[in-house]
């Protein structure tokens, strides 16, 4: 279940919860006393969020948030550990909710819109996967990631795959086989999180942060973002002409010929979006 709002009246049984405000999408995780954990439910309510920020012009720039203590713990284990009693064993489920945990977090980084967490606590498994997909990350002085599946006999591939891009081999692999968890403080020496504030600020600053990235096109964000995710995967050649073709593409753009005209002629562009 989730609900859209533009007002403080919002249905507080919502798993996730999104609020509208001028041009920013605020999405929160809305499961406190489960320590945010990623139910079926969440999963879904959250995909159908995402997929109607892709069509949401009006939307420029998404801070991801959670209620409570915690950001988020990761997949519901007690949710997944009745499926031991299917005839497969949990085979086709697992499968399943995994595969749908892995098109969430490829959701976040395919959006259009600039994504930026804001972490107040723990980030536990693939809630650090959660936060790892994202584009920025500002979290408080209490916050901490961790990828524990080596305690359970588990070991955490999925969120590998944003953690592993997100910081060098090294730290990850860290992480990763041993389960332990990271301050808000390393967490950005390694280059995992990029703003830390105080307990408390995080939505605030996350939300700020989000307004300034929204203050710009949101033509040149969305092509930026998505040139951005596609160069780095390619080989040094390949990215070079890659990006030599969208520079070309965004200097043809009519937002690029407003923003030069008004550097030039030092005045405040009026952004079009295209």
């Amino acid at each position: 279940m989730s609900r859209r709002a533009t007002s403080p009246d919002i249905d507080a049984t919502a798993t996730v919860l999104r609020e509208d405000r001028e041009g920013v999408a605020l999405v929160i995780l809305n499961r406190p006393e489960a320590r945010n954990a990623l139910s079926e439910d969440m999963l879904a309510a959250l995909g159908g969020i995402l997929a109607s920020l892709r069509e949401d012009t009006t939307v420029r720039a998404v801070v991801l948030a959670s209620n409570g203590p915690a950001f988020c713990a990761g997949h519901d284990l007690k949710e997944a550990t009745a499926h031991r009693n299917d005839r497969d064993r949990g085979r086709a489920y697992f499968q399943q909710n995994f595969e749908t945990s892995a098109a969430l977090m490829q959701a976040l980084v395919d959006l259009p819109q600039p994504v930026i967490a804001a972490v107040q606590g723990m980030a536990t498994a693939a809630g650090c996967q959660l936060v790892a997909a994202c584009d920025l990350i500002v979290a408080s002085e209490a916050a901490r990631f961790c990828t524990p599946g080596v305690d359970i006999g588990l070991f955490c591939a999925i969120p590998a795959v944003p953690l592993s891009r997100k910081v060098a081999p090294g730290h990850a692999l860290e992480m990763l086989l041993t389960g332990e968890p990271i301050g808000a403080e390393r967490a950005r020496e390694i280059g995992l999180v990029n703003r830390v504030v105080p307990l408390g600020r995080e939505r605030e600053e996350a939300i700020a942060l989000a307004r300034v990235v929204a203050s710009k096109s949101s033509y040149v964000q969305r092509i930026g973002k998505e040139s951005f995710y596609k160069q780095r995967e390619l080989p040094l050649a390949e990215a070079f002409e890659s990006t030599t073709r969208v520079m070309t593409e965004n200097m043809m753009a009519r937002d690029a010929e407003e923003g030069i005209g008004a550097f030039v002629e030092k005045r405040t562009p009026k952004w079009e979006d295209r």
